[in-house]
């Protein structure tokens, strides 16, 4: 590979007015597949079928007797079937993703589901059958073959949930009937979002134009305030106008979760997520808590010098995300914004930033906003024979390149970790954000690093801030908002009113008195996407900034050798605790003390922007 050269971007944004979609990459599908009609797709279709009959045969009811290398052959055909299952669908995904208003696309991804579904049936025996087993049978295994002892990890995460494994018919009955159950749910809830459209009317023109979620949206960002509050009014309008059917689809699912949780003996409803996340509920616990110990020094402390600093008592909920009154609002070319970030990687580590650069060098991202495609951002992983794709709406503005810069870091880290293998390679949730996170971080002080004047680095920490805030604040308010609305749906079907409730007595906890949140603001609950695909995973955002917070509290003490272990870390993949990864930064994230170091961080921000009046 050629050497990746070092750009030196400007400091400022340039390239004032709007972003031409055109000038924005689209990414190209066809690594995974030709198209949706591909007879590749079919014979991989087929060889997928002819291996897990093969499989069925040679395992199903017999693994019991199986020697340590006769295990070992079993775990890798098993990976062999998840690693081309997990390709098909990641073609279907990121095209359904792409837009999820398209029939075809609707039609063709929910068939690629079902026929998965079908053959994933099949060999759900393995996963139920090999926690029937004794531990001695597996440590006995272990000790007799290394190779299998590699998968250790996924071993445990697997015998984790053997406590909660229902009857071998029960668990093939909601295997299958997920397809109409929650998947389709889901899919309801995407399709609905994404074909949304909102009355936006002009403050200046006072002409009416129709506009996506994603474009409506980002108009809360914009430096007039009646833009913001027109924004913010055609939010609200659409939401209450389609209310019913999210107040169904949250209320279908968080009972559908309810009963299957019960089924299954969970003593609460985080439970699941927890032992998904491979972290202990004690663990979370003390982060939420110190968290919402912290409401008064982080968001109600700094919303209350917001407002200040933009000549209001009280600033209103469409003005939470407004620019400060000398924010520069002209925009970030693509190109920019791209060495904006690989800058900043490469300050760190230039082989950090050499893997980044191939995301830009390759059609591996989609970044401009187009009709029927999915709001918000992301980076999938798709399987390790592969390579990930990021998904953006870029629109140019500062939090567009923030975005840009975690997303790249999850798109680094999944391919760091792809040599462990398609069962190893995927990391909890709560340590998925690490890089994506840190990736912020680097970007955020590059910039500031090279800033021209004291105004410029205020609104550069106040932008960070409000980014911190809404990373660590905002989704603990979010996990606290899911647990109370599925305590209370134990009791039976929630009206609208009743979901709106909770909603707004945690934002107004959250926020505080800075904050005036009026009735328009009651439905915003409805268009959160992890509340009906992940319930609760939202716990994870704050975990992974207060995490990077103490790991580059880390790098700034002792920054000598610092890259060579972030860079293990992130190659570890699914293969450590969250302990073992962290005990070479000499960081427990199971010390009460692990928060408050994060947590000051963004306290110190707030403390230097004050200083700065």
């Amino acid at each position: 590979m050629l050497p990746i050269p070092v750009c030196t971007p400007e400091t400022s944004p340039s390239d004032s007015g709007q972003i031409d979609p055109a000038s924005l990459p689209r990414w190209d599908l066809t690594d995974l597949y030709p198209g949706m009609d591909s007879p590749v797709l079919e014979a991989d279709f087929t060889q997928l079928t002819t291996e897990t009959d093969i499989f069925v045969k040679r395992y199903q009811d017999k693994l019991d007797a199986l020697s340590a290398n006769q295990l070992l052959d079993a775990i890798k055909a098993y990976e062999n079937i998840e690693e081309l299952t997990g390709k098909i669908m990641s073609y279907a995904g990121l095209l359904h993703a792409g837009d999820m208003t398209n029939p075809q696309i609707g039609q063709f991804y929910q068939t690629c589901y079902e026929r998965i579904t079908d053959l994933g049936s099949k060999i759900i025996f393995f996963t139920l059958e090999l926690n029937k087993l004794e531990d001695d049978y597996f440590n006995h295994r272990f000790n007799d073959n290394a190779d299998l002892a590699r998968y250790k990890p996924w071993f445990n995460q697997l015998r984790a949930l053997r406590p909660y494994q229902l009857s071998d018919e029960a668990e093939k009955l909601l295997f299958e009937k997920s397809v109409s159950g929650r998947s389709a749910w889901n899919r309801l809830f995407d399709e609905t979002l994404s074909g949304l459209t909102y009355d936006y009317k002009d403050p200046a023109t006072k002409e009416t134009h129709q506009l996506g979620t994603e474009e409506t949206l980002s108009k809360l960002s914009e430096k007039d305030s009646l833009v913001r509050r027109a924004a913010g009014e055609a939010l609200s309008s659409t939401f209450s106008k389609n209310i019913r059917l999210f107040t169904l689809i949250t209320n279908t699912l968080a009972k559908d979760k309810e009963i299957e949780d019960r089924w299954r003996g969970y003593e609460d409803a985080t439970l699941p997520r927890h032992l998904s996340n491979q972290v202990e509920k004690e663990v979370v616990d003390a982060l939420v808590s110190a968290v919402k110990d912290s409401y008064p020094r982080l968001s109600h402390r700094y919303y209350t010098l917001k407002a200040q600093w933009m000549g209001k008592d009280k600033l209103d909920w469409w003005d939470r995300n407004a620019p400060l009154p000398q924010d520069d609002d002209s925009l970030y070319s693509w190109d920019k914004a791209k060495d904006t970030v690989l800058t900043a990687y490469g300050s760190f580590s230039p082989d950090l930033m050499e893997l980044g650069q191939k995301f830009f060098d390759n059609p591996w991202i989609d970044a401009p906003i187009s009709p029927g495609k999915t709001t918000g951002a992301f980076a999938h992983p798709t399987v390790p024979s592969a390579h990930p794709y990021l998904l953006l709406n870029f629109m140019g503005k500062t939090r567009d390149v923030m975005t840009l810069a975690h997303e790249l870091g999850h798109g680094v880290h999944q391919l760091l970790a792809a040599p462990q293998g398609t069962l190893l390679s995927s990391t909890p949730l709560t340590l998925a954000e690490t890089a994506s996170v840190f990736g912020e971080m680097l970007t955020f002080q590059s910039l500031l690093a090279n800033a021209d004047n004291p105004a410029q680095r205020r609104t550069m920490m106040a932008s960070k801030v409000e980014d911190m805030l809404n990373t660590v604040v905002r989704q603990i308010a979010f996990y606290d908002f899911e647990v109370r609305l599925h305590n209370a749906r134990r009791d039976g079907e929630l009206g609208t009113n009743d979901i709106d409730a909770l909603w707004m007595d945690v934002q107004a906890e959250s926020l505080g008195d800075a904050i005036r949140l009026n009735n328009d603001y009651r439905h915003f609950w409805c268009y959160i996407p992890h509340f009906i695909h992940s319930p609760f995973y939202v716990y994870a955002y704050a975990f992974g900034d207060c995490l990077v917070n103490s790991l580059y509290a880390s790098y700034q003490r002792e920054p000598d050798g610092f890259q060579e272990k972030y860079l293990s870390m992130l190659k570890a993949g699914g293969t450590l605790h969250h302990k073992e990864l962290l005990a070479p930064f000499g960081l427990d994230a199971s010390d009460p003390a692990f928060w408050k170091i994060g947590l000051d961080m963004i306290s110190g921000f707030i403390d230097d922007l004050s200083a700065m009046d």
